[in-house]
């Protein structure tokens, strides 16, 4: 007996060891291997309708789902951005140089200043606003010469990434499943603990990609189409911007149509200026406020505050995709701490503390009311369907 617990420790020991090693061996290619297992996740009811098309034939099917992925997906974002980078080398060639040359004239600058109506406000701060924007210039023409620098050494490592998430794309379609039966199987949890953990991570990857693409296009679109209606140069290269940066709940699209308002008041185009404010933090802003609630809150079952936190930590954590991982690790970590919750709730001790407003509800309570509601509907739906209940009586 005692043997069998040394050479189980040292198994353990071991295992532990490898998968270290193995895992930093190939963490340059994690991110890359993530993105594939997502979007294999978000193409498999495409592939299952080759599947059954091609006559179960795996490698096929994979191949054609690919390939539209590849023609639908990747070749026009290409396009897209091949133009934003022709826009923002325009922007780079004249944004800088006009800065540079109004701060060279101060008195263009003050002139300027002096029309707007509240020029007596930011009057005692003339000098230290044109000196931070000196400085701002300064900054920015050197990010835009670091960035096309980076673009271009990082070009080779850009397509190399595409390449080997296309190729994980395709394995990921044919054998995605038998990879989540082995995870599903190593893992020490029973039955109902890893369907729960399978079903929030689900969800929250298609809430979070599902929400971030619509939420991210229509802020983009209206905003860029306002922008461009009020003379805005480069309209599409800032659309695009505003669709990136949406990512970031609440305040993504304003770090772009806020900095524009300011551009058309100095450029004396009040009547633009007003209605690109009014327009994109009305409407614009009731996009983010009312459809993310709705597309993404009420998938993961998280709170507001929880999605953002965790939106903008895995982008400084993981980078772009961290928009993903972010949410992702966030209900990974809510749901363990519900299960722990079940788990021992017969002793963990109650509380006299009472919070004010509706009734409390513990997380894993929810959980379960959640679960049951869904299976009596599933229950009820599968009940209604006509000739269930003949089948049932033959098979009797």
């Amino acid at each position: 007996m005692q043997q069998r617990l040394v050479n189980r420790g040292v198994l353990i020991c071991l295992l532990i060891g490898i998968s270290l090693l193995f895992l930093a061996m190939i963490k340059p290619f994690l991110q890359a291997v993530f993105i594939a297992a997502l979007f294999a996740a978000l193409f498999t009811p495409l592939y299952r309708g080759f599947l059954k098309y091609v006559g179960d034939r795996r490698s096929l099917a994979s191949a054609l789902t690919l390939l539209t992925v590849i023609l639908f997906v990747v070749v026009p974002l290409g396009l897209l951005l091949s133009v934003v980078a022709t826009q923002a080398l325009n922007i780079a060639d004249t944004a800088v140089p006009w800065v540079r040359q109004q701060l060279a004239t101060p008195g263009t600058i003050t002139e300027s200043l002096e029309s707007l109506p509240f020029y007596s406000v930011i009057e005692p701060y003339r000098d230290q606003a044109v000196e931070r924007l000196g400085d701002l210039a300064g900054l920015v023409s050197g990010w835009v010469v670091s960035a096309l620098k980076f673009a271009t050494l990082g070009s080779f490592s850009a397509l190399l990434s595409v390449l080997i998430v296309l190729y994980s794309l395709f394995f990921f379609l044919i054998d995605g499943d038998r990879l989540l039966f082995y995870v599903l199987y190593y893992l020490p949890l029973n039955d109902e603990d890893e369907t729960k953990l399978l079903q929030r991570f689900t969800s929250v990857t298609r809430a979070t990609l599902k929400g971030t693409a619509v939420i991210g296009f229509l802020q983009g679109a209206l905003a860029g189409l306002a922008l461009y209606f009020a003379g805005i140069p480069s309209a599409l290269f800032w659309a695009v911007a505003m669709m990136v940066l949406s990512v970031v709940p609440g305040v993504g699209a304003a770090l772009v149509w806020i900095p524009a308002v300011f551009y058309l008041l100095v450029g004396e185009q009040y009547v633009s200026a007003i209605a690109v404010a009014a327009f994109c933090g009305v409407v614009v802003g009731t996009v983010d406020n009312v459809l993310r609630p709705k597309l993404v809150g009420n998938d993961t079952q998280m709170h507001e505050l929880m999605i953002f936190f965790s939106t903008l930590g895995g982008l400084l954590m993981f980078g772009f995709m961290g928009f993903i991982i972010g949410p992702i690790i966030a209900a990974l970590f809510v749901t363990l701490w519900e299960l722990y919750g079940d788990e021992f709730r017969d002793w963990l001790p109650t509380t006299a503390f009472k919070p004010q407003g509706r009734p409390m509800e513990l997380p894993h309570d929810r959980l379960k009311r959640i679960r049951l509601a869904e299976s009596e509907r599933k229950e009820s739906a599968r009940s209604a369907q006509p000739g269930k209940g003949k089948k049932r009586k033959r098979g009797g």
